[in-house]
């Protein structure tokens, strides 16, 4: 087993594992780490871990050193170099404008040591920057190092709140990209307006994949979409899915769907991989309990109601609700009542 440092970089997501020595080293302790760039100021992860050495030789390069616990000499010379990194931004968005209208400036970064600055700026296309380095060299007198990153990791650098109300998931979570496709949203059934399934960058939502997986499982597994189910009731044609609780709905002809647990169907026929029937048994349970599977029918439970409790008056219940017209989830009129 090998002894491994998780640290964490102000301007890396991921969170990376160097060698500590003899350090003992714990959560969210300040450390100086070497890295390819130079010296740099981090953050611990966690204490120190061991980790297997087919995993260290799986790296992409050897462990770097932890050089040493911070002092407070590092922590004020990090805080100072972040005051400097701010101060160079507005500077770096000058000459850029000056210099390429198609260079959007992101963020400097100052190492430790104060002898080298990374500038990351995002492009769309190969931008030649050298007598903009020659300027900036000049300007700051420190080694410079220039970055193009893509709108993905500008997002991530940058942050902000997606749709969901939450901080956005490559900022919030890290990691490295991975492809996302439109095909994801089709297999979730989701919205194809590109307003509601791309993010801040422009781009498809990373969260596109998250569920991505479990999705084309369960349709790998459950009756097709308007496919044929032998049932107790007769054929019954499959309707939708409810993913998340691996329901299938089952129409008979004439009656109102039926909502099947796909657990309960009988198992898949030899040399097929799907059901296409429903016992008497699971088939007499789903329709006895018709719309109360997963909870639906609690909406109308009152057995949180309390002794204590009271009806609202005429006068002081609110009615709210949206248009009738739309499509999908987001379409469907939806009416609340609201004690004010």
């Amino acid at each position: 087993m090998v002894r491994v440092a998780p640290i964490n970089l102000t301007f890396n997501p991921r969170t990376l594992w160097f060698d500590p020595g003899d350090l003992d080293i714990e959560k969210d302790m300040p450390v100086v780490v070497r890295t390819a760039r130079g010296t740099e100021f981090g953050i611990a992860a966690s204490e120190v871990i061991e980790v297997s050495e087919e995993q260290v030789r799986a790296l992409k390069s050897a462990l770097r050193p932890v050089e040493r616990i911070a002092t407070e000499e590092d922590i004020e010379q990090a805080a100072e170099m972040e005051r400097a990194s701010a101060e160079a931004l507005p500077v770096f968005k000058e000459m850029a404008r000056e210099y390429h209208e198609d260079m959007h400036p992101v963020s400097v970064e100052f190492l430790l040591d104060g002898d080298k600055a990374v500038f990351y700026f995002e492009a769309e296309e190969r931008i030649d920057f050298r007598e903009l380095v020659r300027k900036l060299a000049a300007r700051f007198h420190v080694r410079i190092d220039m970055r193009q990153i893509g709108v993905r990791d500008e997002a991530r650098m940058v942050g902000g709140i997606g749709h969901c109300g939450q901080e956005l998931c490559c900022k919030r979570l890290g990691g490295e990209f991975c492809p996302v496709s439109i095909r994801m949203a089709k297999e979730q059934g989701l919205s194809l307006n590109p307003q509601k399934i791309s993010g801040l960058c422009g781009r498809l939502m990373c969260c596109l994949r998250y569920e991505f997986d479990a999705y084309k499982d369960f349709k790998g597994r459950a009756p097709k979409l308007n496919a044929t189910v032998q049932t107790p009731a007769g054929p019954a044609k499959v309707v939708d899915h409810d993913v998340p609780r691996e329901i299938v709905s089952l129409k008979v002809e004439g009656e109102k769907p039926v909502k099947v647990p796909l657990s309960d169907f009988d198992p898949a026929p030899e040399g097929a991989t799907r059901p296409n029937a429903v016992g008497e048994e699971a088939w007499e349970e789903a329709t006895s309990d018709r719309g109360l599977i997963g909870g639906e029918a609690l909406i109308f439970s009152t057995s949180q109601f309390t002794g204590a409790d009271k009806l609202a008056e005429g006068a002081k219940v609110r009615h709210t609700g949206g248009s009738r017209k739309g499509s999908g989830e987001a379409g469907r009129s939806r009416l609340s009542l609201i004690h004010i």
